[in-house]
Formats: structure tokens, sequence, C-alpha cells
């Protein structure tokens, strides 16, 4: 028998009552600040977020790190970027996102290769500076044809005090004036990856853009040109993207920053729009531009029909009827497309229920997609987001809605075995336990191996990996721990 959404709430309330119970006074005093239940007509999930996670919890966030080399920066293809410090965080974030991208990797493309410093114990006491020096002669030798460098700061190059900046200024005259971009992104920085992303954005700023003035004069611009600010390319998401902007008539003359390179950013601030899709990653910069160069900005998501419909005709208002009359014929086009695949998949996941925990945009971006397929998002919430996250998320989620900022992985446990959804979409460390659960998983970072989502073409990908993942036989073989 299914709950009415006054049982739902009620029951989401006790569920996080239950869940407090474990932690001593203190600690669940601070973690109920970060779960609630949303109720209709608020304008905030009233949930506290970007507050460093409690020592012990077990919070699933990434670092400053993470965020500028492993999201930002790493995408930017023809760039080679230094992991300064020791191998640990180079391994873990190289090639770790799948950002897709037209090159020959070796030549005019890095994306997938890995760089470092690889710091000893002798680095730490005498300090990286020298070593970092060398390891950009190296580069200069065996990859001429690089277009940048930046060097990702780990968590001893902060603490040991090495002048990243002093060193990138040297090797950047030595070279002609090659760009060189020192991210003072030591991992300790910050409670999240968020923070990672936000010195990236300052990086940009004061490493690219305020250096870039007079660069490719040759560049012609039009009344049409838009920068994707906030795509990382996840198995061809900003692909997708560009192709529906294109087919209505506008120019995409950069890409952010996946299968990005660097003249696209020198080249950014030429723009006539910004149309930006991580929010929460690349705010900052777009907020920069806006009050700098004049260029306005608007949020779009291309997650399923509904939201793709709404984004185009968003972004088409800012330009003349030529544009207008584009994006509607865009529209036109997709919509059999679009109406085959729900018919195909609804009948099939129609009631199904969700429940998600990513980072970025994807907690509220998807809930869209979800419900052209007639499925039901049960329970939201980000890694790393922000207040003003939140506040959008209320634009998304039904009445009801279970809400959770940095969920420890106990809780995560819990409100699964207690809600019993369908299906939860999460991240990699969050994968083998849900499914050692019995419980169907999609992996939404960076979809499983799987995508574009993206786009109208993304969404026939995305419906068919949801049903994949729900309708297995696989689950009838194994039992969930509230069934065994």
């Amino acid at each position: 028998m299914s709950l009415t959404v006054e049982q739902v709430k009620a029951r989401n309330q006790d569920l996080i009552k239950e869940v407090l119970e474990v932690y001593p006074e203190k600690t669940a005093k601070r973690r109920a600040k970060h779960l609630n239940v949303f109720e209709e007509g608020k304008t905030d999930c009233n949930v506290k977020s970007n507050i460093k996670s409690i020592p012990g919890v077990m919070t699933i966030r990434g670092c400053a790190y993470a965020g500028s080399k492993g999201v930002v920066w790493g995408p930017i293809k023809d760039m080679v970027h230094i992991s300064h410090g020791p191998v640990g965080c180079g391994q873990y974030s190289w090639a770790a996102r799948r950002n897709y991208y037209i090159g020959t990797t070796g030549i005019d493309s890095f994306v997938t290769m890995q760089f470092t410093s690889d710091f000893q114990e002798k680095d730490i006491v005498f300090g990286g500076d020298k070593k970092l020096e060398k390891i950009m002669d190296e580069i200069q030798d065996l990859f001429p044809l690089n277009k940048g460098i930046t060097v990702q700061s780990e968590c001893p190059i902060g603490l040991i005090g090495d002048d990243i900046e002093a060193v990138s200024k040297k090797k950047s005259k030595e070279y002609g004036g090659k760009t060189i971009v020192p991210v003072r992104c030591e991992g300790f920085r910050g409670v999240s990856q968020s923070l990672g992303h936000h010195i990236a954005n300052d990086a940009v700023r004061d490493w690219i853009f305020d250096k870039s003035e007079g660069k490719h004069a040759e560049f012609v611009g039009t009344p049409y040109d838009v920068a994707i600010i906030g795509d990382y390319n996840i198995g061809g998401d900003a692909w997708a993207s560009r192709i529906l902007l294109e087919e209505m008539g506008l120019r995409v003359i950069a890409q952010w920053s996946g299968d990005g390179s660097i003249a696209e950013l020198e080249n950014t601030p030429k723009a006539k729009l910004n149309v930006l899709h991580c929010y929460r990653s690349m705010n900052y910069i777009s907020r920069h531009m806006e009050e700098k160069y004049g260029i306005p900005w608007v949020e779009y998501n291309f997650f399923g029909p509904s939201k793709i419909e709404a984004s185009l005709r968003e972004i088409a208002s800012h330009f003349d009827d030529k544009i207008k009359e584009g994006a509607e014929k865009v529209i036109a086009k997709y919509k059999p497309m679009m109406q085959a695949v729900i018919d195909k998949y609804k009948p099939r996941l129609e009631g199904k229920t969700v429940m998600l925990f990513v980072g970025g945009l994807r907690p509220r971006h998807v809930i869209g997609a979800y419900e052209d397929l007639g499925m039901v998002v049960v329970g939201t919430g980000y890694e790393f987001g922000h207040n003003d996250d939140y506040q959008r998320t209320t634009h998304y989620v039904k009445d009801g809605t279970l809400i959770y900022d940095d969920v420890t992985g106990y809780e995560f446990e819990k409100f699964v075995e207690k809600v019993q959804p369908d299906l939860v979409g999460s991240g990699i460390k969050e994968k083998y336990v849900f499914q050692k659960m019995g419980v169907p998983f999609r992996q939404m970072h960076s979809w499983d191996y799987s995508g574009p989502y993206h786009g109208y073409d993304g969404f026939a990908i995305f419906a068919r990996d949801m049903d994949m993942a729900i309708n297995n036989p696989i689950w009838g073989l194994t039992k969930t721990p509230w069934a065994a």
C-alpha cells in the first residue's frame, strides 16, 4: 500500500531521529542540522551545508586538490597538469573522470597522462622548487607541443612553503612567455573539493584572463557566440550539448573544461553569453566575467526532454528571433525521438523510486530526467553543496523528499534500508556497498562507464541504463537485508 505525503513526511522524520540516536550527543546535534524533510512551498531545504565534516563519520567528500586538478583543470587537453607532491594524489586523480577529448595523446593532448613530482622525504626536508624546475624542463623537451603547464599543489607544498609562483614566472620567461599557472589547491584547504573549484576559477582569472589581452587578434566574433561553462564531457556530455546549441544557430567558441583548450579559455571573454551547466564548480568565474566583461550567464539543464526544452528556450531568450526560431525547430525535431524513448521505457520504470547522493549539480538536475520516465526521486543530497545549491533544489524536489547534506556512510545505508528505493544513484565509493545489499545502483558521477547523459542523445542512453539497472534479472538471485 502506497503512503500518503503526510505519512512519508512522518516516516522520514522518524528515520532521521533513529539515525541520530547512534551518535554521541554532540555529534548528533551537529549532524541533525544536515538532515531534513522538504516541505512544499519552502524556499530552502533548511539544511546546513559547506561545513567541515565530523572526523570519523566516513564522509564521502574529496579535497581541494581533487576539485582543482580532478575537475576543473584536468580536462584542459593541450596543457600539462603537474601533480606537485607525493605520487598518491596524482595516481588517484589520474584519468578517473572519463573526460573525453579529441586529440593525439602525448602530442597535443595530455588528459590521460599523469605528471607528478613524486615527492620523497628529502624533498619535504629541502624543498621541491628545484625539482619542479627540472620537471618543467623535461616536459618541454619531451612534449614540446604542449600549450601550457599548470602546477596543482598537494598538501606538502603548502606546509613546507614551496614558492610555485616564483618557479612558474621564472620558467614562463625562459620558455618565451608560455602560460604556466601555479594553483594553490593543497588538499587541506577548505572543507571539501568545492574550495578547489573556487581556487581553480581564481587561477583562470589571474593567470589566463589577466594575461591574455592582445592574444588571438585573428579571432572574429559573431552575435551568436556562446561558451559552455561547467561541462566536463563525461562520456561525451559536452559534445551532446554542443550539438543542440549549434543546431539552434549559436556558435560555441569554448568548452569548459571537457575537450577544452587554453585558446578557448583565453577567448571566452569574447562570448556574448556563458551557458553554465555545473553551477557549483563554475559560478565564480561566470560571475567574474559578468562583472568585468559584461557577459551575462544563464544556468541550463540538459538532462531529460522536459528540462532540455525549458533550457533551450531560456538560452534562446537572450538572442534574437532567429535563435528563438532555431530553438523551436530543434525541440520539434527531437520530440518524436524522445517520445519513442519514453514510450519504450516508461511502462517499465513508472513508479520506481530513486535515492540520489552526488556532487556538483546532479542531485537536482537529473530529477527531471527521472520524472520524464515516470520515476520518483524520494531522497537527494550533495557531497559538497552550498546553501544556494539547496535553494535551487527546492525547484525540483517534491513535498516530503528526504534531504541529506554530506551524508555519512552509516546514514546513507540506514536511509536506503528503511526507504527501500528501487534504485540508488551515487558514486564509486557507494556503488558496491549497495549492490551487495541487493539494491540496483547507477554510478552518477561518471555514468558507470556509459554516457553521454546530456542532451537528447544522452536521454536515450540514460533511460536504457536505468532500465538495465532496475530490471536486470540478477536482482532476483539475491536478497536485500530487509527481505532476508
